[in-house]
C-alpha cells in the first residue's frame, strides 16, 4: 500500500451499480422496519416511527473533525464524525443522552449528508465516522451514492452499539471499511436492565462474527492510520456488570487474537445511571486494572493506547 492512494471499496461498488441495489433493499426493509433487532415493523417510508423515533429522513446532531477517537482513526487530522440522532439501543447510562434520548438534531436529505462527508474529506479527515448509524443505513447509502460521484473515497467507519441485524449488516458488505462496534454486556440480565434488550449479548456476538467475516482484523497504513478491519470498543463498568473477562475471551477465541480493542475507562454515571445503585458511581482504578489484565490473559495484544486513564473513583 506504500505509495498508493487508498480508495474505499464503496467506490468500486458504486461504479458497478451495486450500491443502487443495496439502497433499494434497505428502503424495502423500512416499509415494515427490520433494520435493527427491535423489528418495530412500522412503515418509516410513510413517516411512521418506532423505537428510534426516526422516519424517512436521517436526523443529524452535528459533524466535525473529532480527536477523541481511537489512535488509528484520529491520526493528525482527526476522524470525520457525523453524529446521527437517536439510536436503537438507548442505554440508561448514555453519555450522549441529548443526542440519543433527546433526539437533538435536524432532519437532513441524502444530499445534505453527502455534503457533510465531502466537507470532512476536504478538511483532511482520515475517515468518515458515522456514529449510531444502524437505524439510518438506507439513508447512509443514499448519501454515499451522492458523494462518490463528487470524489468521496476515504474509509467509511460504522460506529455502532453492537446491537445489529445480520440482514442489515449484509447490506453493508463491500461498503463499510471499518466496523467499530461496542460490546457492552455479556449477560442478558444486565442488557435488559440497562438497555431493555435481553437479546443484546447474542446479537452482539453474531454481529461481530459477521463484521469480522466482512473486513477481517484491523489493517493500518504506513502512517498508522486505519484503512480496513474491525475495531471493538468495550466500556468497563462498575461491579463488572459488563462481563469484561468473558467478552475478552470471546474476542480472542472466536473472533481473533489480533482483534484491535479499546478497553474504555471513561464510564461515569450519566443520564439515568444515578438512579441505579449498581452503576451510580465512576470506575475504580482496581476495576480498570482488572479489565486490562483480563484482556492480556485472553491473549489480546492490540489494545488502543490510552496514556491518561480517566478513573473517577478510588484506587
Amino acid at each position: 500500500m506504500i505509495g498508493q492512494k487508498w480508495t474505499s471499496a464503496y467506490v468500486a461498488l458504486f461504479e458497478a451499480g451495486g450500491l443502487a441495489h443495496r439502497i433499494e433493499a434497505g428502503l424495502e426493509m423500512m416499509k415494515s422496519c427490520t433494520l435493527c433487532p427491535r423489528c418495530c415493523g412500522v412503515n418509516r417510508l410513510a413517516g411512521e416511527v418506532g423505537y428510534c423515533r426516526t422516519g424517512r429522513k436521517a436526523r443529524v446532531a452535528s459533524y466535525n473533525a473529532h480527536f477523541g477517537e481511537e489512535a488509528p482513526l484520529v491520526g493528525r487530522r482527526g476522524s470525520g464524525t457525523i453524529f446521527v440522532s437517536s439510536c436503537s439501543l438507548l442505554c440508561s447510562f448514555c453519555q450522549n443522552a441529548e443526542i440519543s434520548h433527546g433526539n437533538e438534531g435536524v432532519d437532513v436529505t441524502p444530499e445534505q449528508m453527502a455534503a457533510m462527508m465531502l466537507d470532512l474529506q476536504a478538511m483532511g479527515c482520515h475517515n468518515i465516522n458515522v456514529v449510531t448509524p444502524t437505524h439510518v443505513v438506507p439513508m447512509l447509502l443514499e448519501a454515499l451514492s451522492s458523494a462518490v460521484p463528487e470524489g468521496l473515497s476515504i474509509p467509511l467507519v460504522y460506529n455502532c452499539g453492537g446491537y445489529e441485524s445480520l440482514e442489515t449488516l449484509r447490506l453493508l458488505e463491500g461498503i463499510v471499511d471499518i466496523y467499530m462496534p461496542d460490546f457492552k454486556f455479556w449477560e442478558p440480565q444486565w442488557a435488559e436492565r440497562f438497555c431493555q434488550a435481553a437479546d443484546y449479548p447474542e446479537r452482539a456476538r453474531a454481529a461481530l462474527r459477521e463484521m469480522h467475516r466482512q473486513v477481517g482484523d484491523l489493517i493500518l497504513g504506513e502512517t498508522g492510520i486505519a484503512r480496513k478491519g474491525l475495531l471493538v470498543r468495550h466500556l468497563v463498568m462498575p461491579h463488572n456488570v459488563a462481563g469484561t473477562a468473558e467478552i475478552m475471551q470471546f474476542l480472542a477465541g472466536e473472533i481473533s487474537r489480533d482483534t484491535y480493542v479499546n478497553v474504555m475507562d471513561q464510564y461515569r454515571p450519566c443520564w439515568k445511571a444515578q438512579e441505579d445503585p449498581l452503576i451510580d458511581r465512576g470506575l475504580t482504578a482496581a476495576e480498570y486494572r482488572a479489565a486490562l489484565e483480563a484482556a492480556h490473559v485472553a491473549g489480546l495484544h492490540r489494545l488502543d493506547r490510552r496514556e491518561h486513564p480517566r478513573i473517577l473513583f478510588g484506587l
